[in-house]
């Protein structure tokens, strides 16, 4: 386990950069363009409630690091169940860990993921690198179209393995920006795509909570069979507002979260 928070974000950073072109793009145009200084508010990862591969297992390398639990998310519709996890040190990002409720999907579904999570070894989900190692298993580019009929989170873990599915630019932290739909037009205006699932800004000032997102860089992946373009990771923004006692609001709101997960649908 990583006895750093600081290495472990930098390298889940390179890995998350090399699939999401956008996002160092969009890292430059904010920093050196507009002169911001960039907080990420929070990472987001994705797995199966599979063992070795299971939630708690990936959170393992951040409890390890100080990080304590925070809420808890529900995706019925998704089969999704999710955590989140803070630090007492506020300067370091959130992290906000999804699992495949693989039970509740089809036969032919369960028989692929069990099938894949097989052959990632237990004490590979303990090495240091683990949550950003990519993907520990050969899958086809057929297998990951008949995933993706059922369950694009399927698919995209199948696809894309053990990374940040998404770092999160706080709105809090900007000088020239104060709100959501000033960071939409920002993205827009250098020709990116928002997601407008539910909205392109999800949440409320009384949710405590507004967020948008990019669209997901779309980049080829080298299948079993052939390498073909699908989407990978995206950009995601969010603004905080204070709770009754002043402190910024530190959760995530199930219903927003929902419409961020579709940032990788591949039909957008």
């Amino acid at each position: 386990m990583h006895t750093d928070p600081d290495t472990l974000f930098d390298r889940l950073w390179e890995s998350y950069r090399q699939v999401t072109p956008s996002a160092e793009r969009i890292h430059k145009i904010l920093g050196a363009e507009e002169g911001q200084a960039i907080v990420n508010d929070h990472i987001a990862l994705r797995t199966f409630d599979l063992d070795p591969v299971r939630l708690d297992a990936l959170a393992e390398h951040f409890l390890s690091l100080g990080y304590r639990q925070g809420g808890e998310y529900h995706f019925e519709a998704k089969k999704l169940y999710a955590r989140h996890y803070e630090h007492p040190s506020l300067e370091l990002p959130k992290v906000f860990i999804s699992e495949l409720l693989v039970e509740q999907c089809s036969p032919e579904l369960q028989s692929v993921v069990k099938r894949l999570v097989e052959q990632v070894r237990p004490e590979a989900v303990a090495a240091d690198d683990f949550l950003y190692s990519g993907r520990h298993w050969q899958v086809d580019y057929d297998t990951y179209r008949e995933l993706m009929k059922e369950s694009e989170y399927a698919a995209w873990m199948a696809a894309w393995g053990y990374r940040a599915n998404h770092f999160t630019v706080s709105i809090n932290h900007l000088d020239q920006f104060r709100s959501v739909p000033e960071i939409n037009q920002l993205l827009k205006a250098h020709g990116y795509k928002v997601n407008a699932s539910g909205g392109e800004v999800k949440g409320s000032p009384e949710d405590l909570l507004e967020q948008s997102s990019t669209m997901a860089d779309r980049v080829p992946v080298a299948f079993a069979d052939q390498t073909v373009t699908i989407p990978s990771c995206f950009y995601e923004f969010a603004l905080r507002y204070p709770k009754p006692d002043g402190q910024l609001y530190s959760g995530f709101v199930a219903a927003s979260a929902d419409k961020i997960f579709e940032s990788t649908n591949a039909g957008s």
